[in-house]
């Protein structure tokens, strides 16, 4: 059996990460975009996909994909929103070949998406062999965007089932697209990950690296997670600080016994052994907020019991943990935020950019300063409406062209210098509504990373 998916692909991130150099000497830099190339770098990784064995281009040169579709995009005048949709097609342990996934993979995304350029990967890195596609929100043929609707997510589970039936493979008896299903994919629509989503990202990379089930449990500790278990391994549930209940593993295709397969694999596996060797854990685990708070001299724990919460700081501190999830080389060496929340606020990056400019243009710092620009603002806003509708009520009356026209241009001014104080005053009030909740993530990250130094350090001892 097949299980499908895909979401979009939303946003910039070049505010606020210094991206690697691009290792691809094909596709010229300026043609890039960010977000873009980072999915197909990850589709395309050569640790999961045998380097480079199972990759396919539909509709495009394999070697120049990326540059592919941003010229599409500018062909049509489209480069606004979701740059593009990232989904995969994950097969049941044991049924099939490499080759044959691949080739189920080709003719299920040129049956779904025949008019877009596509990047087909099968990964070989789980014990599942998985597809991934990355498919560019703008038709290379007729210049519309893909719409993301319900109705497209059960399209690809019925081609995908269609396939698996015509390979004599087994299929799912129920989309679980009407079920649970449904709600998540609202979320994903508007570019967010739902808690499931990290959750399974965080499994498939802790499982990567271990060959044994006590450090596979380690590492998702290390990642924020408490575990819960029956005494007798016959599953494992896990469980975010901040979330309602655990999630059993089971639940997002990780069974026990899929788990100590993978596991049993590795250990017999002289390859892995390779990538094992290249991505041990460091001795101490670095943890960055702590870090940031010492070079800072600000503790963020203290902020509410000192009456001294900084707005810039907070905005600022989530900036550099989300801009580490991004990172290839903070991946490689575990600094990453601990808390699967904090994490999760990466799908709001675009914003919290917009919002953390705003504080540090207008120097912003408490939540009274906030108050007092967004009040400062609104009068504004309120004396040139007031003086543009003068203009227009002036208008109404007979007059000569030449004063017509002067009237017209004052109300052309008076509408452009309303735009960006209506701007600046909709991110204050974004600032307003958000910034507990940042402080918030903060302290959580901030408590688990004290425990995480705890434990180092009784380990050390």
């Amino acid at each position: 059996m097949a299980t499908t998916g895909f979401w979009p692909v939303k946003g910039r991130l070049k505010d606020v990460i210094d991206y690697a150099e691009n290792p691809d000497k094909t596709i010229d830099r300026k043609y890039v975009d960010a977000d873009l190339f980072r999915t197909l770098q990850y589709a395309e990784n050569a640790e999961k996909t045998d380097q480079r064995m199972y990759v396919t281009a539909l509709n495009c040169p394999l070697e120049t994909a990326c540059r592919s579709m941003m010229e599409t995009k500018r062909r049509f005048g489209k480069l606004k929103g979701n740059v593009a949709y990232h989904g995969y097609q994950s097969f049941h342990p044991g049924e099939l070949t490499p080759e044959t996934c691949h080739e189920i993979g080709i003719e299920t995304a040129r049956r779904m998406w025949p008019d877009y350029e596509v990047v087909v990967t099968t990964h070989l890195n789980t014990d599942s062999l998985h597809n991934h596609f990355i498919v560019n929100s703008v038709s290379f043929k007729t210049g519309e965007k893909f719409q993301n609707k319900i109705r497209d997510h059960v399209r690809l589970r019925e081609v995908s089932d269609e396939l698996c039936l015509n390979y004599e493979l087994s299929v799912l008896n129920k989309s679980k697209i009407y079920q649970s299903e449904k709600g998540a994919y609202w979320v994903r629509k508007s570019g967010k990950l739902t808690h499931r989503d990290i959750l399974k990202q965080d499994v498939e990379e802790c499982l990567a690296y271990v060959f044994r089930m006590e450090d596979f449990l380690q590492r998702l500790r290390q990642k924020g997670y408490t575990i819960v278990r029956g005494d007798s391994y016959d599953h494992i549930s896990v469980k975010a600080p901040d979330w309602s209940r655990a999630v059993r593993l089971d639940n997002i295709g990780y069974p026990i016994e899929r788990v100590q397969t993978v596991l049993r694999d590795h250990l017999y596996d002289n390859h892995f052994l390779i990538v094992y060797n290249s991505h041990l854990p460091p001795k101490r685990r670095p943890l960055p907020l702590l870090s940031l708070e010492r070079q800072l001299d600000y503790n963020i724990t203290h902020a509410k019991e000192t009456g001294t919460v900084l707005l810039d700081l907070v905005f600022y501190l989530v900036l550099r943990l989300l801009g580490l999830t991004q990172d290839e080389e903070a991946r490689r060496q575990n600094i990453q935020p601990l808390s699967p929340s904090m994490r999760m606020e990466v799908a709001k990056l675009d914003q919290l950019i917009e919002e953390q400019k705003l504080l540090t243009g207008k120097g912003i710092r408490s939540v009274q300063e906030l108050s007092s620009f967004q009040s400062k603002t609104e009068r504004q806003i309120k004396s040139l409406e007031a003086e543009r509708q003068q203009f227009r009520n002036q208008l109404r009356r007979p007059k000569s062209p030449e004063l017509t026209e002067e009237y017209k241009q004052k109300i052309a001014a008076a509408t452009e210098e309303l735009k960006p104080l209506r701007k600046a005053l909709v991110v204050a009030k974004r600032i307003e509504d958000r910034w507990e909740r940042l402080l918030g993530l903060l302290e959580a990250e901030h408590d688990l990373e004290s425990r995480e130094l705890q434990r180092e350090r009784s380990r050390e001892r």
